[in-house]
């Protein structure tokens, strides 16, 4: 991230009234480090634009699975993991 949450909330508080229980959403949070990967498809493919001159990874397809988890430094599952497969409603 550009700005930390404390940073974030801060901003949000100057320009709209913030109250107790708000809920204050960054969306994606990339990781500085690209090789470390990236918070969403079109970010990977806007990386890979910028490095390459045209995106590798294709967008999703029926069919396909998507599986999201969280490592810690010693790569144990931390929430454990949700996988989906994209199908047509």
């Amino acid at each position: 991230m550009q700005f930390n949450f404390g940073q974030l909330v801060a901003h949000a508080a100057k320009t709209r009234p913030l109250t107790a229980g708000t809920i204050v959403g960054s969306g994606t949070v990339a990781n500085e480090d690209t090789s470390l990967g990236a918070s969403c498809f079109a970010e990977k493919r806007t990386v890979e634009t910028l490095e390459h001159g045209k995106p590798s990874t294709p967008f999703m397809k029926f069919g396909d699975r998507v599986r999201i988890e969280m490592l810690d430094k010693d790569g144990h599952s931390i929430f454990g993991a949700i996988e989906q497969r994209i199908d047509r409603g």
